[in-house]
C-alpha cells in the first residue's frame, strides 16, 4: 500500500487496485514518509474505503485539521450505533466527526450550545438518544471532555440523519413534524400516551417515515378504494382525527393527503387509542 497523498503525520491517502481514492490513519504513519512510500502495515489502524470520490475528499478535508483522538473517539461511536440500529450512512463520519470537535471546542472556551429538540429528540428517539448519552461517556473517558446533556440529543438526531439520509435541517423538521402529530393525536382523542407500548412505538417509527415523505413531497397514491371505506368505518375516531392532522399539514405545510395516507394514519392511530389510557377531565 503506497502513500498517494499525506495529510499529517497520522493520515494518508493511498488509491486501491480498483483505483479508488482510500483514507489510512494510524498513529506516525507518515512519520518520516513521503509520496510514494511504502506505508507501514503494523502501524495502520483505521482505513477509510468510502463508496463516494465526494465523500473521500469531505474526509480528506476534515482529517487534515481534526485531531487524531477525536476522530477515532468518533469512529469507536459510530460502530457502536451500528452495532444497535445496524446500517448508517458513509457521511455520518463526516458528519459525526465535525459535529463533535467543534462541540469539544465550544466547551473548552465555555461556549455550549442548548438543544431546543432536546425534550422531543429523549421521547421521540429513545434508542438514538440513549447512543447519544453514551457517546458523552466515551468522549469524556477518551478526550478528558464533559459535554452537556445537550449535546446527546445533537448526536442522537445525527443517529437519525444516518437512517433516514437526510439533512440535519430536515431531520430537525422532522422531528417537529412528528411532535405536532403526537400532540393533534393526543388533544384531539383525550388519551395519554402509554411511550412503553408496542402500537406507540409502531406509530412513532410510523411517522417518522411519514413526516420525511411529507416534507420531500413524496405521494403515496390513492390504492383500494374499498379498503379505504372499510378503515373509515371501523375506525371512525381514528378516521376523523387524520382528517383533522391533514387540515392541519395542509394549512402549516401546503401538504394535502391522499386518502391512502389518511388510511395509514388511522390505521396507526387505531392501534395506539386502544392501548392507551383515556386522559382523565379535571
Amino acid at each position: 500500500m503506497k502513500i498517494a497523498k499525506i495529510l499529517n503525520n497520522n493520515v494518508v491517502v493511498v488509491v486501491s487496485d480498483q483505483q479508488r481514492e482510500q483514507v489510512v490513519m494510524g498513529r506516525g504513519l507518515a512519520f518520516m514518509k513521503k509520496t510514494g512510500d511504502e506505508l507501514d502495515d503494523s502501524k495502520i489502524e483505521k482505513i477509510f474505503a468510502l463508496q463516494s470520490d465526494e465523500l473521500v475528499a469531505h474526509l480528506t478535508e476534515l482529517l487534515s485539521h481534526i485531531p487524531m483522538e477525536v476522530m477515532t473517539t468518533c469512529d469507536q461511536i459510530i460502530t457502536l450505533a451500528r452495532g444497535r440500529l445496524g446500517k448508517l450512512q458513509e457521511n455520518l463520519y463526516i458528519a459525526l466527526t465535525d459535529h463533535c470537535n467543534f462541540a469539544i471546542e465550544r466547551q473548552k472556551k465555555g461556549v455550549p450550545i442548548s438543544n431546543a429538540l432536546l425534550w422531543e429528540t429523549r421521547r421521540l428517539y429513545p434508542k438514538e438518544y440513549a447512543l447519544g448519552l453514551e457517546a458523552l461517556e466515551i468522549i469524556h473517558s477518551r478526550l478528558g471532555v464533559r459535554l452537556p446533556v445537550d449535546e446527546a440529543g445533537f448526536i442522537a438526531l445525527h443517529l437519525v440523519n444516518a437512517q433516514l439520509n437526510g439533512e440535519m435541517p430536515e431531520v430537525a423538521q422532522i422531528t417537529r413534524v412528528m411532535q405536532e402529530i403526537l400532540n393533534l393525536v393526543k388533544y384531539q382523542l383525550r388519551i395519554e400516551y402509554d411511550e412503553e407500548s408496542l402500537s406507540y412505538q409502531r406509530f412513532v417509527t410510523h411517522l417518522k417515515f411519514f413526516a420525511q415523505r411529507m416534507l420531500s413531497r413524496t405521494v403515496v397514491a390513492d390504492d383500494d378504494m374499498t379498503l379505504h371505506v372499510a378503515v373509515k368505518e371501523n375506525y371512525p375516531q381514528a378516521w376523523q382525527c387524520s382528517e383533522k392532522i391533514g387540515e392541519y399539514l395542509a394549512a402549516q405545510y401546503q401538504r394535502d393527503l391522499t386518502t391512502e395516507e389518511i388510511m395509514y394514519l388511522s390505521i396507526n392511530i387505531e392501534r395506539v387509542r386502544k392501548e392507551c389510557l383515556p386522559k382523565e377531565t379535571p
